[in-house]
């Protein structure tokens, strides 16, 4: 029998939500977004996903209120995919993953994630351990950890090797 494409019949929160991002390429997507990744061709250059997955992705994306497409060039037009609140309320997922991937595959941490008011790296659950507060993810300052290729080899991943706020746009170098 072949592999339903929905949930339809769990009455399960977790279903639902993975009716919206439970494919392999979205939560990359929305995490590459969390990240500071908004351009079209940025998000291809990085994930090297595929053509029409992505725009598919980015689509869905757009149409579940996940991100925002916004003009940023009119002649030729041009969007850009910008996290909107629904979005940025994945990162306690995405962190989540990152730390079960870690913990589990036993890597070392690929980036690190810190309190950008006082530089403490931030607990198990986004929490800042010196400040007893959850951070807000407009507050998280990512920097490249130990496991990090400090060379990449394509201009998005390098562009992230400087420590940086979340939701920041990123800026690539075109040479």
């Amino acid at each position: 029998m072949a592999l339903g494409k929905d949930y339809a019949t769990q009455e399960c929160s977790i279903a639902r939500a993975l009716e919206i991002v439970g494919e392999r390429w979205t939560l990359l997507v929305v995490r590459d977004a969390l990240y500071g990744v908004r351009r079209y061709n940025d998000f291809l250059v990085h994930l090297g996903i595929p053509r029409a997955v992505l725009a598919t992705r980015l689509q869905m994306l757009t149409e579940e209120g996940i991100l925002e497409k916004r003009r940023y060039q009119e002649s030729p037009p041009r969007d850009e995919y910008v996290a909107t609140d629904r979005g940025i309320a994945l990162w306690p997922a995405l962190r989540a993953l990152g730390r079960w991937g870690r913990e589990h595959h036993g890597e070392s941490a690929l980036r690190t994630f810190h309190h950008a008011e006082c530089g403490t790296e931030l607990g198990s659950y986004g929490e800042c351990p010196a400040c007893a507060t959850v951070v807000p993810v407009e507050d998280v300052l990512m920097a490249p950890g130990p496991g990090l290729d400090p060379d990449p080899a394509d201009p998005v991943s390098r562009a992230l090797l400087q420590p940086r706020r979340l939701l920041q746009p990123i800026v690539v170098d075109q040479v």
